[in-house]
C-alpha cells in the first residue's frame, strides 16, 4: 500500500543507511549544476590528511570536525535529482575543533589550520566553503602524541551495464562502489553513479568527467548524478575479486 508518507520513509531509509554506514551527510561538490555528492566520511579524511603537517608545525591536534550548509534557507535548488537526504549544493561551512600546545600563539595556529582546511577543500576536492571556523576546545601541556590514520578502504562492485562501464572508464575513478546499495541506480530519464575517486585527482572534476561520460553512453542522455563515497588509492578497494 501506499500512503503520502513514502517518500518520507524512503528518505529517512536512506538516511539511516547512511548512518549506519558510516557515510555521514552527503555533501555537494561544486555548484547547483554540477549533479555531484561527497560522503562527509570521505571528504573528512582528505582533509585531515591534508591539514597533517600544518597540526605538526603549530603544535595542535584537529578533533571533531563537521562540514553543513552555511546557509541551508537561501540553499539553490539542484539542477540535477540528488541522491537521497543530500544537502542543497549551497556554499558549506566547516566546524573544526583543535587542541593546541599551551605557549604557543593561538591565534596563529588556528588562522594557519583555517587555510589549510580552506585551501584542501577546494583544491583537493571541489567543495565549495563560505567559511571555517576553527576552534581552540582544549591546552595541551606537552606536545601531543599521533597515531597514523588507518588509510582509507572502499568496497568496490564492477560495473556490469553501460552507465558502470562508462564510469568506470573516467581517469581518476578507482572503482565504483555499492554503499548505499547497486552501484548504478536508474530511473525514468535518470541515473546516479556512486564511485570512488583517485586522491590524485580533484573529485569534482571526476564527477564532472563521469556524469559527461554517462550521458553520452545512454540513449535519450538522461540526466546524470555522481556520489561519491571515497577517495582512496586502487590498492584499497576490496571485493573487485
Amino acid at each position: 500500500m501506499t500512503t503520502g508518507e513514502g517518500p518520507q520513509r524512503a528518505d529517512g531509509w536512506a538516511a539511516a543507511v547512511r548512518q549506519r554506514l558510516g557515510l555521514g551527510r552527503l555533501l555537494p561538490l561544486g555548484g547547483p549544476a554540477d549533479g555531484a555528492w561527497i560522503a562527509e566520511r570521505a571528504a573528512v579524511a582528505v582533509l585531515r590528511g591534508a591539514v597533517a603537517e600544518q597540526e605538526q608545525e603549530q603544535g595542535v591536534v584537529l578533533g571533531r570536525l563537521r562540514i553543513a550548509v552555511a546557509a541551508p534557507d537561501q540553499a539553490p535548488e539542484p539542477e540535477v535529482e540528488p541522491p537521497p537526504s543530500a544537502l542543497p549544493p549551497g556554499p558549506l561551512r566547516i566546524e573544526a575543533d583543535v587542541s593546541a600546545l599551551s605557549g604557543r600563539p593561538l591565534p596563529v595556529a588556528a588562522d594557519a589550520l583555517r587555510s589549510a582546511l580552506f585551501t584542501a577543500a577546494g583544491d583537493w576536492l571541489g567543495l565549495v566553503v563560505a567559511e571555517v571556523d576553527v576552534r581552540v576546545t582544549e591546552l595541551l601541556d606537552a606536545p601531543p602524541g599521533r597515531t597514523p590514520p588507518s588509510p582509507a578502504e572502499a568496497r568496490g562492485a564492477r560495473a556490469t551495464e553501460d552507465a558502470g562501464r562508462a564510469a568506470a572508464g573516467v581517469l581518476g575513478v578507482v572503482a565504483l562502489t555499492r554503499a548505499l546499495g547497486h552501484p548504478v541506480h536508474t530511473g525514468p530519464g535518470r541515473v546516479r553513479v556512486e564511485l570512488a575517486t583517485d586522491p590524485a585527482h580533484r573529485a569534482l572534476d571526476v564527477a564532472r568527467a563521469v556524469r559527461g561520460a554517462v550521458t553520452a553512453a545512454l540513449e535519450g542522455h538522461p540526466s546524470v548524478a555522481v556520489l561519491v563515497t571515497a577517495v582512496v588509492e586502487r590498492d584499497r578497494v576490496t571485493g573487485l575479486d
